[in-house]
């Protein structure tokens, strides 16, 4: 089996946040590969140097480099990582996960030449990425986010009631207000709706998201539990009857694909790559972003037609059952070979 460097965001052990990174690469272990992951420094110029020294440290020693690879500040630790592997002359894959990609080949169009056309093949999880690299040429693979579906526990449920569950961090790109708007909207018919929102703070929206709370006296109805376990955010989504999904940018989020599998009906904001993972009303419910108003009549639409969420939660998770690792490794293995 080939030897692999992963480079990307290796935070788990002290954010307890669970990345694709730590997905792929145990899965990846787990079918034989020797798996080298860095970086798990928390600063980000560590980060970037101990991501370097690594490549640099096991040149001779890898076949290829995974590179997870973003559209913001980390889309230069993937062009740095990539340029990096040409001057060792080893092949790299960077894996595209950054809804804001396509606007990054618009706006760095010499650097992202430099690096998705001398790669081995770019993997995406998404027909939305896949199709915008292809429009320029780039080769690309569609590889989607997997899990191990078996581990996931379909609760049917057999009312919906106004209770949400938002997963994402607390990060202007994920809008998390919107959550809170909501649920003040919802409130107006359901009085005893509630919010549960789980996620690391990432920048400033975190005090935004508590202002709001406090202006609209929603101290009672909205719980912020910070970062859980993957573990632990499933067994809390059993209390809870829709997932929400606000994000103003996005590829194909993992957190709503496990909200599939779990049973949770989900309503989403219409962006990047959600439209190519949800069908609207057939395995979710898709909105116009930062329209709240919108996802409150969603969410009520759900609870007042309780058949047609049941319906949909069925659709959506035999649709991520086709994500399940026994199905996409065959891709994987194929590109590592």
């Amino acid at each position: 089996m080939k030897r692999i460097l992963y480079i990307g965001n290796h935070l788990s052990e002290k954010t307890k946040y669970n990345s694709t990174l730590d997905t792929l690469s145990k899965l990846l272990i787990s079918e034989g590969f020797d798996v080298k992951i860095s970086s798990s420094k928390q600063n980000k110029l560590f980060r970037l140097f101990d991501m370097c020294f690594s490549l640099f440290k096991n040149r001779s020693n890898i076949d290829i480099v995974l590179i997870d690879t973003f559209s913001t500040k980390n889309f230069y630790y993937a062009y740095i990582i990539s340029q990096l592997s040409r001057l060792f002359r080893v092949p790299y894959i960077p894996i595209l996960h950054g809804g804001n990609l396509p606007n990054r080949l618009v706006k760095s169009p010499k650097m992202s030449n430099q690096l998705f056309s001398n790669s081995k093949i770019n993997v995406s999880p998404s027909n939305y990425l896949k199709i915008a690299f292809e429009a320029l040429n780039y080769k690309v693979q569609l590889i989607p986010n997997t899990l191990e579906i078996s581990t996931y526990k379909f609760k049917e449920r057999k009312e919906f009631k106004p209770n949400l569950l938002w997963v994402r961090a607390f990060d202007r790109t994920y809008n998390p207000m919107m959550a809170i708007k909501v649920l003040t909207k919802l409130k107006e018919k359901y009085p005893n709706a509630k919010l549960c929102m789980i996620g690391p703070k990432k920048d400033e929206t975190l005090s935004e998201t508590l202002k709001l709370i406090e202006k609209y006296s929603l101290n009672d109805s909205v719980e912020i539990t910070g970062v859980l376990t993957k573990e632990e955010w499933h067994l809390k989504s059993e209390d809870y009857d829709v997932f929400i999904n606000t994000t103003n940018f996005d590829n194909m989020p993992v957190s709503v694909i496990e909200a599939m599998a779990l049973g949770l009906p989900v309503v989403s904001t219409n962006v990047g790559g959600l439209p190519y993972l949800i069908e609207h009303n057939d395995t979710g419910v898709l909105v116009d972003a930062n329209n709240a108003q919108q996802m409150a009549d969603s969410i009520i639409d759900f609870i007042t037609s309780q058949k047609n969420a049941s319906v949909i939660t069925k659709r959506a998770r035999l649709k991520v059952e086709k994500y399940d690792w026994n199905v996409v490794k065959k891709s994987w293995m194929d590109i590592l070979a």
